[in-house]
């Protein structure tokens, strides 16, 4: 399945914005998108600590939106070429979850003095799901990336996506993916 994904990060004197958008295509429709998905979210801090109020949105076709609130914390080194955060929120799931919660871990590492990218996320949260007759509670979702920096702009390379009860299917998962990327 090809997909197209667009994505920003910003970080700014207040803290940060994120945002993806993904649209997966359908081959066998005239490669028409067959499943949107997003997230937009925004780290806020008004002091200078590593520590952050975290806000975001998540929300797709055929999903329940979600909204989600709490806290932040951001480990980088002093040039950005290592950087790690760790999100605990608390969760609502539109028509599922009026309260449950997600732990969300970021991170991006540069080596070999920006040739390569090792980045990703892994998130994990309390979701009710039903398939057939067995019900499970929880979800986790991790992809991550590994680049080949061409130049500044250009990088080749990939993510596993590795998940266990999420997008309707039970059980754990494993779909590697090859992609390239341009940096604007």
């Amino acid at each position: 399945m090809l997909t197209s994904t667009t994505t920003m990060f910003k970080a700014d004197n207040w803290g940060s914005s994120f945002f993806f958008i993904d649209f997966n295509y359908d081959k066998n429709k005239g490669n028409t998108v067959s499943f949107a998905y997003m997230e937009v979210s925004r780290a806020l801090k008004f002091w200078d600590a590593p520590f952050a109020i975290q806000v975001e949105y998540d929300g797709g076709t055929s999903l329940n939106d979600a909204w989600l609130i709490g806290a932040q914390y951001t480990w980088n080194n002093p040039d950005f070429t290592r950087v790690f955060t760790i999100q605990g929120l608390y969760k609502y799931i539109k028509d599922k979850h009026n309260a449950t919660f997600q732990i969300t871990g970021v991170w991006g590492i540069q080596m070999l003095k920006g040739k390569f990218t090792f980045s990703g996320f892994a998130d994990f949260w309390k979701e009710d799901n039903v398939f057939g007759t067995n019900e499970t509670s929880f979800v986790f979702l991790s992809e991550p990336q590994l680049w080949y920096n061409v130049t500044k702009n250009f990088s080749i390379g990939g993510e596993v996506e590795i998940s266990n009860n999420f997008g309707g299917n039970e059980g754990f998962m494993v779909n590697p993916t090859i992609g390239l990327k341009w940096n604007f």
